[in-house]
């Protein structure tokens, strides 16, 4: 598939006439032939957004409601053919590519329901007869950078709050799924948003660095939001510093499920199951460490080997599956160095293995302990480890040993107990007796410590990519001391 970037309503390849190719990590098979922008384009695309801003800036809240809405169903009306490209591109399951469009859809609608939300407050001033305001106003251009592993979901939160409050944007697409991304564009376009206030930006892995440091440095950009690896968002960090542009960070993750000793045990693990294995684990929310109390820790692994043994496994384009292709050989090097430094200190193989190709079984590794890499790092593959801990506090203490802090979850039938033990788990979301895998548009979604700053979602998007200004109107005289 050939495509295009889109710059100011208009469909653009690279001025130099330079290409990158993204292959399927099954077959090698060439699934997208795309643009390989220079940084002269994306700054094309930027002062695009910014001749776009001031006009879409000042459409009022029904304008931008309605077109969120009729994005919403565009996008839905392109389920099949973004399944077929999540499939080419990443490897992925139409079960993850179907819950990518149905939520991504909401996030439209959700965005959409935002943009009477914009609010302020009046501030009682000291000064006579002033009336003080606190208000929010559009930032100006949003440079978004969404990821590969759930494209549509990704993308679509990276610019559709950012279109609620009045701003433009670029999307700066990934170089694994461009078609992907594009056609979330398409359908952005084909709902009549005006020319220039979503543009969409493709470019050569080699040349990601220079490309999005052209558009940060751009004065028009005044909000950057990325979502990727806590290495790359380091690096968009350290960018925006010295541009002084505000970020919004979601990165990586090492999301813990605690499994207390009063806990539902077939309950969690049906959690287990789907935050461990849905899309072979490539999500920042995946559940990466159970931690389960020693207890009840045979009954549980017994029962979650067996559901998972029966996931079913293989190339998503020729049948539904629950487990497909993983993204690349780089994620099976990873995972197999995982279970080969695992299984070398102790730790028990229970079911899976190592791959020799990208189609990765579910694989549990139980015994895990702190000096085991698989413990510590983030696998990013449908390979999970199992801590056995005796009680609350060495549940606690396992899970925050750790560098990231995104998701995590607690069971336990005592909820009262499982709240005071999520209460001490250091992350931006925690579920009790539900799965680390779970997002809503409306909530404040975002992470601690390695796992990023900042929060989309719900007013937490509003107060990310708005201006808040103090403005005064003074509706009497006012006295001077001079």
């Amino acid at each position: 598939m050939q495509i295009s970037m889109l710059i100011d309503g208009a469909q653009a390849q690279a001025r130099n006439g330079a290409t990158f190719e993204r292959r399927n990590p099954l077959d090698g098979s060439v699934a997208t032939v795309a643009p390989a922008a220079t940084p002269e384009d994306a700054v094309a695309a930027v002062e695009a957004a910014a001749a776009a801003f001031e006009s879409w800036s000042r459409t009022g809240p029904g304008e931008r409601r309605a077109l969120l809405m009729k994005a919403s169903q565009a996008l839905e009306a392109k389920a099949d053919a973004l399944a077929a490209a999540v499939a080419a591109e990443t490897g992925a399951s139409a079960i993850w590519a179907g819950f990518n469009v149905h939520l991504a859809a909401g996030m439209l609608l959700e965005a959409a329901s935002l943009t009477t939300q914009i609010g302020g407050q009046v501030i009682p001033s000291d000064v006579p007869g002033s009336l003080a305001m606190a208000v929010r106003q559009p930032a100006g251009v949003v440079l978004g950078i969404a990821p590969w592993n759930a494209p549509v979901i990704l993308a679509v939160r990276a610019i559709a709050t950012p279109l609620a409050c009045g701003n433009t944007v670029v999307l700066k697409g990934s170089e694994i799924c461009p078609a992907t991304h594009g056609l979330i564009i398409e359908a952005l376009q084909e709902a009549g948003l005006p020319k220039g206030v979503v543009n969409f930006v493709t470019n050569a892995p080699a040349d990601a660095a220079a490309v999005v440091e052209a558009m940060v440095a751009h004065p028009a950009v005044r909000r950057v939001n990325f979502t990727g690896s806590t290495h790359v968002g380091k690096l968009i960090a350290a960018t925006c510093a010295r541009y002084l542009k505000p970020v919004v960070l979601e990165l990586g993750g090492k999301a813990p499920l605690v499994v207390l000793d009063d806990a539902d045990v077939d309950a969690a693990v049906d959690a287990a199951v789907f935050g461990a294995f849905a899309n072979s684990g490539q999500i920042c929310m995946s559940t990466e460490r159970i931690i389960v109390d020693a207890r009840i820790a045979d009954v549980f692994v017994d029962k979650l080997a067996r559901r998972a043994a029966g996931l079913p496994l293989g190339d998503p384009r020729k049948g539904p599956v629950v487990l497909g292709s993983v993204v690349d050989m780089g994620t099976v090097a990873r995972c197999n160095a995982l279970i080969d430094d695992a299984v070398a200190k102790g730790g028990r193989l229970v079911i899976g293995g190592k791959a020799t190709d990208t189609l990765m079984p579910a694989t549990l590794i139980d015994h895990v302990t702190p000096d085991m890499r698989i413990f510590h790092e983030e696998a990013f593959g449908p390979v999970k480890g199992i801590v056995r801990v005796d009680g609350p506090e060495e549940a606690v203490a396992c899970a925050n040993d750790n560098a990231y802090g995104l998701s995590a979850a607690v069971f336990g039938r005592d909820v009262a107990r499982a709240m005071r033990v999520a209460g001490r788990i250091e992350s931006g979301i925690c579920h009790v007796n539900g799965p680390t895998v779970h997002d809503e548009a409306q909530m404040p979604f975002g992470g601690v410590k390695g796992s990023g700053i900042g929060r989309f979602g719900g007013q937490a998007g509003i107060d990310a990519f708005t201006e808040l200004r103090w403005l005064t109107v003074q509706t009497s005289p006012r006295h001077y001391p001079f």
